[in-house]
């Protein structure tokens, strides 16, 4: 925090107790003056030196981090030749240095996943930065009592100056996406620093500016060399990734889908290793959604340490403890089963690997085939639309029923409307039924718009991909895997989301990731030597859970009475008829509502939470 009336240490110790889970090894914290700089430290590497927040030479720069810089031993080296001298093994100890060396463009130079902040002493300037992939959160607020930064909102809600109403276009946008698109929180008050940008305070004035943005390349300087070249460059790289990311001084595990991206990781990582890599994966007794059998054939081809868990509906009772754990409304539904395997691995192991990012960068989504069939099968889906909206709605894992619906009725948009069409929640007017006279006028989809324009040029599915890539990836994904994974105190790394890979990636043609119904096709071709054919060729089943299922059946009771009209009328957020007939709807098989009802559980027990929080929380929520 930085206050213009001076740092409180009270204030700053409440802040870092709030993130405990994130760092119970050790905490510490630093006053000067106006400011103050806290962090709690889950202990990974140098483990008897790398307490935080540290200085670099001269003292007057100091730093915290959450994350990990995996070339921070090259990026040392070049420090020491330029006359840097270290106290520590540290790579937050890195950091410092690399800022008195370079400055705000010392992040373009690192590798890794990171939220920093660095108090300068000598220009009393603040900077925080956020990794360019946004793997790490960061989380911050300003006003007349100064700005104060955390990795969660629940550490940012200690502070004094924290407005904490209700943002009805973060709410807007919540309920469109099932997640609150950044920059925005659901408070009107905090704000998300976006991936790849860095925030300067200094002489009272903030400025957010990009230091970096991975996107795919112009059109005309895709990769054109042979398959066979670009897998073998690939398996290349994605080794390197994870040798970069194995990195540290206590042991590192794998969560263990059974799909492609994970068990990739695992026989890579187990390649790599020194000792038994241990892998953790989660079943369902529904078979549509499992992939046990597939994690055990990975394990059982590495000799892995191998650790299972089987979900059961009665898991929904972890449901209030997953929203609290994420301090604003999240409604991803495979949190779920991220927490419980998060959770299985912490007993064993304190990092983890896990494949984020590898739909996003090779095209493993089922939307990108209907995006390139959409531009040829539109006028088709128009003419079977009436037969295809009288299909029953199915409880699998992604019925047919439910695919073509949602084909039909977005084929005909322009491309970025489609593509939102396919995966948003609730649309325009679907939100403004629910939400009535607490209904925004902004449109949620502005912000993809925008990440789209910046990608002029390039091949048209992969500007598609790198709005997934920007928006889905960092306000979805990583967050889920972030606040699940440390809930437990279980840091979770991501090699996917690797530079080298990435550039990679974002340099293929088309065909090399989605052609016809295959997708991430030099993926596939580039780990089978690793894991088989079975693995490589195999469907993607994704982390969803049978959530349409559960709540036609043992789950039908929790979510009558998590969404009562008695209860949404005491919240004051949602039009208690319309929640009632969508619940109706689902149940009667007219429709699969799993996702918008699943969302609208998550918002309900999120408030409820708001009401049972310190009164000044609680009167702006229900402002």
């Amino acid at each position: 925090m930085v206050a213009p009336a001076g740092a409180d240490a009270g204030v700053l110790e409440a802040m870092s107790g709030a993130l405990v889970h994130r760092g119970p090894d050790s905490g510490g914290q630093i006053v000067d003056g106006e400011a103050g700089l806290a962090a709690r430290r889950l202990a990974i590497i140098d483990l008897a030196g790398g307490d935080q927040p540290i200085a670099g030479c001269a003292g007057d720069v100091t730093v915290v981090q959450n994350g990990e810089i995996y070339n921070h031993a090259d990026l040392r080296a070049s420090l020491e030749r330029a006359g840097h001298r270290f106290a520590t093994r540290s790579d937050t100890e890195v950091l410092a240095h690399l800022y008195e060396e370079h400055g705000v463009a010392g992040f373009a130079l690192l590798r890794g996943m990171f939220a920093v902040a660095v108090w300068d002493a000598r220009r009393r300037r603040l900077v925080l930065a956020r990794d360019p992939f946004g793997i790490k959160p960061l989380y911050w607020s300003s006003g007349t009592a100064g700005l104060a930064f955390a990795s969660e909102l629940k550490a940012l809600r200690r502070w004094p100056g924290l407005d904490t109403a209700v943002d009805l276009d973060a709410l807007a946008g919540y309920l469109a996406f099932n997640s609150v698109p950044g920059p925005r929180t659901i408070f009107a008050g905090a704000s998300k620093l976006p991936a790849g940008h860095v925030l300067v305070l200094e002489d009272g004035r903030v400025t957010v500016e990009r230091y970096a943005r991975p996107g795919p390349v112009a059109a005309g300087e895709l990769r054109r060399e042979p398959f066979a070249v670009l897998a073998e460059e690939l398996r290349g790289r994605l080794r390197d990734s994870v040798r970069a990311h194995l990195v540290s001084d206590v042991p590192v595990g794998v969560l263990l889908s059974g799909g492609i991206d994970s068990s990739a990781l695992a026989a890579l990582a187990a390649e790599e290793g020194p000792g038994r890599l241990r892998t953790f994966s989660i079943g369902f007794a529904e078979r549509s959604f499992s992939e046990l059998e597939q994690a055990r054939s990975v394990a059982a081809r590495y000799g892995t340490s191998h650790h299972e868990l089987v979900v059961s509906p009665d898991a929904v009772a972890l449901l209030p403890e997953l929203v609290a754990a994420f301090d604003e409304p999240f409604a991803d539904s495979s949190a779920l089963p991220t927490w419980l395997v998060s959770r299985l691995a912490a007993e064993h192991v304190k990092v983890a690997l896990s494949g984020e990012g590898g739909d996003e960068l090779f095209g493993g989504y089922e939307t990108y085939v209907a995006d390139v069939l959409a531009a040829r099968a539109g006028g088709l889906a128009r003419r079977l639309s009436p037969v295809v909206e009288r299909l029953p709605s199915g409880s699998g894992r992604v019925p047919l029923d439910y695919k073509l619906k949602r084909f039909v009725r977005g084929a005909a948009l322009p491309a970025l409307e489609r593509h939102h069409a396919w995966k948003e929640i609730f649309s325009a007017d679907a939100r403004a039924a629910l939400t009535g006279a607490r209904a925004s006028a902004w449109d949620p989809l502005d912000a993809w718009r925008a990440r789209y324009a910046e990608t002029a040029g390039a091949e048209p599915l992969a500007r598609l991909q790198d709005v997934d890539l920007g928006l889905y990836l960092v306000d979805d994904l990583l967050v889920k895997t972030d606040r699940m994974s440390m809930a437990h105190s279980l840091e979770l790394r991501v090699p996917f989301l690797d530079r080298e890979v990435a550039a990679l990636a974002l340099a293929l043609p088309r065909a090399a990731r989605v052609r016809g119904f295959a997708k991430k096709r030099l993926l596939r071709a580039a780990v089978e030597p690793l894991v088989g054919r079975g693995i490589a060729r195999g469907r993607k089943r994704g982390f969803s859970i049978p959530a349409a299922a559960w709540l036609r059946g043992e789950m039908q009771g929790f979510a009558r009475e998590v969404l009562s009209p008695e209860r949404l009328r005491a919240q004051g957020y949602l039009a208690p008829t319309a929640v009632g007939r969508l619940l109706d709807d689902h149940v009667a098989r007219r429709e699969d509502h799993s996702r918008q009802l699943w969302g609208l559980m998550c918002l309900t027990l999120w408030l409820d939470g708001v009401a049972a929080a310190p009164a000044d929380v609680a009167r702006a929520a229900r402002a």
